[in-house]
């Protein structure tokens, strides 16, 4: 049964605060109606555009990286308080998929996990030593790859972060990582990197 305007509205309203990176087209599919109905709800809101929304976020103040550059990070950060969660954004472009099929390499969606996993850490010093992950269906070209962090664990040198990452509404990856954090030591013997087989 179609929701009235004032229902969908009001769920609008919350998904997009829930996800405000959430696309038009995305919203239409979910609550069954024209993507114009869309703009049109948005614009009675007074919600901006994806864009807007995005940049938004963007000019937010949040916690500076300190295990890596950011420049490593894949994929842009857009939100960060270190210890207990991120959200980072990745376009993903011809460079990302495979030629034949347009889907993309699963490295990239795992490195985009796995380096925001880093860079929540508040440490100098963070390494994966271990990783569970799963990824739930394919991505293409031109979808844009939300990864969300969370730390759901935290002892003294080691940190358990959750990655779930989405493309539009989609639940695309799934990945828990066991981070090593220094605490202000510099051994690190016996860390290794997680091996992944690429989807």
């Amino acid at each position: 049964m179609r929701k009235s305007k004032q229902d969908r509205q009001a769920m609008l309203k919350q998904t997009i605060a829930e996800n405000p990176f959430i696309t038009d087209d995305a919203l239409a599919k979910k609550f069954s109606v024209s993507v114009q109905t869309i703009r049109l709800d948005r614009m009675e809101l007074s919600i901006p555009e994806l864009r807007e929304r995005i940049k938004y976020v963007a000019k937010r103040q949040f916690d500076d990286v300190k295990a890596l550059h950011e420049d490593e990070v894949i994929g842009e950060i857009v939100d960060l308080q270190l210890d207990a969660q991120a959200i980072s954004l990745l376009e993903i472009g011809q460079e990302h998929v495979f030629s034949r099929t347009g889907i993309a390499r699963g490295h990239h969606l795992f490195a985009q996990a796995n380096s925001l996993a880093v860079a929540v850490i508040n440490d100098a010093l963070a390494l994966t030593s271990k990783a569970s992950i799963h990824f739930i269906r394919p991505v293409k070209t031109g979808e844009r790859v939300v990864a969300k962090a969370k730390v759901i664990e935290k002892e003294h040198v080691r940190t358990i972060v959750e990655v779930n990452s989405y493309a539009g509404q989609d639940h695309v990856f799934r990945g828990v990582f066991t981070m090593f954090r220094s605490s202000g030591k510099t051994k690190t013997a016996g860390v290794t990197a997680p091996a992944h087989e690429e989807s």
